[in-house]
């Protein structure tokens, strides 16, 4: 699913992209490597902090936060495109507002039934 929603994206380098969801921080590392400016948030403080670590010895720097994503970070907006790896039942409203006109987000609507 890593690929196939990188894919989606459509990322170019330069990009300023929100992810949902850091979790090992594997998506976040390849957006890294694709040259996007990368912000995280993970809701789980262990995997943040885990993330933070691994990242960082790889020598990766994304700007990592510890929180609710689905609140996003609109201190930091507007975003080109945002990245989101759990299932919310509905489009979540404060993310799209924080991407730039003609921005995209990819996001698997439907919660666990859909």
């Amino acid at each position: 699913t890593v690929a196939f929603q990188t894919e989606l994206l459509q990322l170019k380098p330069g990009e300023k992209v929100l992810e949902i969801g850091t979790g090992s921080g594997y998506q976040a590392a390849v957006l890294c490597e694709m040259g996007a400016d990368v912000y995280s948030i993970e809701r789980y403080q262990e995997l943040h902090l885990q993330a933070k670590e691994t990242l960082n010895k790889l020598g990766y720097y994304p700007r990592l936060f510890f929180g609710d994503g689905f609140e996003g970070l609109p201190q930091h907006a507007p975003f080109d495109k945002i990245l989101v790896t759990a299932a919310p039942e509905k489009t979540p409203e404060k993310l799209l507002n924080q991407l730039k006109i003609g921005g995209w987000m990819v996001a698997p609507i439907g919660g666990r039934q859909g």
